[in-house]
């Protein structure tokens, strides 16, 4: 398999898993929101996971589309050429 090709996947699989995790994040915190209104409206208790699970969807948008090639696969051999490149100076 050609390296642009493992990397085209490593991208669209992030993007996928980021696409799923905002899914499940919308359905879920919407469930969790109207039972919080229908029996603790006095405690909004819904804004605990809504605030945790979205640093991780969060994660997961900037994985997928604002560093993707940053910290990819072949980001470890990179920088370790850099420390070896320096330990020879």
């Amino acid at each position: 398999m050609s390296n642009a090709r493992q990397r085209a996947e490593e991208r669209v699989d992030r993007k996928i898993k980021f696409y799923r995790n905002f899914s499940a994040y919308i359905i879920i915190n919407a469930i969790l929101a109207i039972i919080n209104w229908i029996f603790t409206p006095e405690f909004w208790w819904v804004a605990f996971p809504l605030f945790f699970w979205g640093l991780g969807v969060l994660k997961d948008f900037l994985m997928a589309f604002v560093f993707a090639d940053k910290f990819g696969e072949d980001y470890r051999e990179r920088k370790i050429q850099e420390e070896m490149e320096k330990l020879k100076e």
